[in-house]
């Protein structure tokens, strides 16, 4: 019976890749998950960076999964970095199970990271690659999933279809954007405009080392990993409405960090006003939210994924 396949699809928890029906259905952001549904079944999760992890699901289950979608750097839960070896380790896992290895580079691809692509820090080629966003330089939203023909024939006309798929005006705003990312150096440039940030951001680090508990990224796709305790009542959100007011567009996640995802075409005197616009804000703004906002009468209980109970 056709029913009786069950192929499945591994993912890592705290993944984010999307906001349709299939995707959120791996998701563990439980905002994207309850009221809608039905979700689709037939995912399997994994800790991020976790290969032991993976390798006992690819041989629990590895002769019904089809694939394992991952970010190379977790966006959306922080801008979490894998440990060394670990793409290395999942090329060699999904080759020896015959499982496609589905590399995510909405966010981290062409330059972001300080390499065209993310999964390139560690020589990696997967078996099919997502990417969006910067393909369209932001002038027309453009996607594309890449892969060699003996993955990307399996689909045949008629089965997958897209209403502007392949449209002219999309693919020659993606040809032109990955001209101006070669032609300028864009790659070299986040690699080293991103490692100068990091050490203003250290800075302010050791300036506030009660509050801000770690710096991290890969070229200009940064964040700024904060105390709760050190934060409490306020949150990173209240940071960035702060930040905001100063002239710089932050984004918060899990309420204790603050991604930093500047343009690529930033200038360092203006990283260095986004580096001293957040010691502002944490030496003279953050005492008067805390003051300000209404401290809750009772302790507000940790969130837990719905999906896998894991502490958000």
């Amino acid at each position: 019976m056709f029913g009786v396949l069950q192929a499945l699809i591994v993912s890592c928890c705290g993944c984010f890749h999307g906001r349709t029906l299939g995707v959120i259905s791996m998701s563990c952001d439980n905002d994207a998950t309850r009221g809608f549904g039905p979700l689709v079944p037939g995912h399997l999760k994994v800790d991020f960076g976790d290969i032991d992890g993976l390798e006992k699901i690819f041989k629990e289950h590895g002769d019904r999964i089809c694939g394992f979608l991952f970010e190379p750097i977790q966006g959306e839960a922080g801008v979490i970095i894998p440990p060394d070896g670990y793409l290395k380790a999942v090329r060699d896992l999904c080759s020896r199970h015959n499982i496609l290895m589905i590399d995510d580079e909405i966010q981290t691809g062409i330059a972001r990271t300080g390499k065209m692509l993310a999964c390139d820090w560690e020589g990696v080629r997967p078996d099919m690659v997502i990417l969006g966003k910067a393909l369209g330089a932001g002038v027309v939203p453009v996607s594309a999933v890449l892969a060699d023909k003996d993955i990307m024939l399996c689909i045949k006309p008629g089965e997958h279809g897209s209403t502007f798929g392949g449209n002219p005006l999309a693919s020659a705003v993606a040809i032109a954007s990955l001209k101006v990312v070669k032609d300028e150096g864009l790659v070299e440039r986040a690699a080293e405009l991103g490692q100068e940030f990091r050490d203003q951001l250290r800075k302010v680090q050791q300036k506030f080392p009660d509050i801000i508990r770690e710096i991290r990224g890969r070229g200009l796709l940064n964040a700024v990993d904060l105390s709760s305790k050190a934060l409490y009542p306020a949150s990173a959100y209240d940071i960035c409405i702060k930040l905001k007011e100063r002239g710089i567009l932050a984004k918060p996640t899990h309420d204790t960090i603050i991604r930093l995802a500047p343009p690529i075409s930033i200038s360092p005197e203006e990283l260095t006003e986004a580096s001293k616009a957040l010691s502002d804000v944490l030496e003279h703004d953050l005492p008067q939210l805390q003051k300000q906002i209404k401290k809750p009468e009772s302790e507000a209980k940790t969130p837990v994924c719905d999906r896998c109970g894991r502490d958000l």
